[in-house]
C-alpha cells in the first residue's frame, strides 16, 4: 500500500512537470502549438471535463505503462497521474474564469501568462514550481483594483463542459 502512496506522489508531481515542459515546447514549436495559439485568441478554457478528457487521452499510455512493473506500481502512477489531470484541468478552468480563488499560488501564473501574452513566463497551468526552478517565474500585479472588486463564484462557479 505505501509503495502505491509513494508512486502516487511522484505521478502527481511528475504530471507538473511533464505539463510545464509541453506548454512551454507549445510556445516554441509552430507544429506543436496551432490548438494552443487558438487557446490564446480566444482566451477561455474548454471547461473542466473536457481539458481532463485531453489530458488524459495525451498521456494514457504513460498512466498505463507502470502497470508493467507491477500492480501495485501500475495503480500508484495511474492514481497519481488521474489526480493531477483533474487538479490541472480544474485549475485551468478556474484561472481562466476566476483566477482570485486560486490561493494555492502567490500569483495565477495562468491567468497572468495570458492576461499579460508572457509568451517566455508563467507556463505552470496548476501549479508554479516549474516555473521558479527553471527560471521562467515573473511575478506581475495581477489584479486591478477594480478585478478585486468584483463579486467572486464560488469554487464550483465554473464551465464544467
Amino acid at each position: 500500500m505505501w509503495t502505491a502512496i509513494v508512486v502516487g506522489i511522484i505521478a502527481f508531481i511528475f504530471s507538473s512537470f511533464v505539463e510545464y515542459w509541453v506548454h512551454r515546447f507549445m510556445h516554441k514549436w509552430a507544429k506543436f502549438g496551432e490548438r494552443h495559439r487558438d487557446h490564446h485568441r480566444r482566451n477561455e478554457g474548454q471547461g473542466v471535463v473536457w481539458e481532463f478528457r485531453d489530458y488524459v487521452k495525451g498521456s494514457f499510455i504513460a498512466m498505463l505503462a507502470p502497470f508493467l512493473i507491477s500492480v501495485e506500481v501500475g495503480t500508484g502512477w495511474l492514481v497519481g497521474a488521474l489526480i493531477y489531470a483533474a487538479f490541472s484541468a480544474y485549475a485551468h478552468q478556474l484561472q481562466h474564469e476566476n483566477p482570485q480563488k486560486c490561493f494555492w499560488m502567490s500569483m495565477p501564473v495562468h491567468y497572468a501568462h495570458h492576461k499579460y501574452q508572457m509568451w517566455d513566463y508563467n507556463f505552470g497551468l496548476a501549479v508554479d514550481w516549474w516555473d521558479y526552478v527553471f527560471g521562467t517565474y515573473k511575478k506581475v500585479e495581477c489584479f486591478t483594483e477594480e478585478e478585486r472588486s468584483q463579486p467572486q463564484g464560488s469554487y464550483l462557479q465554473l464551465r464544467w463542459w
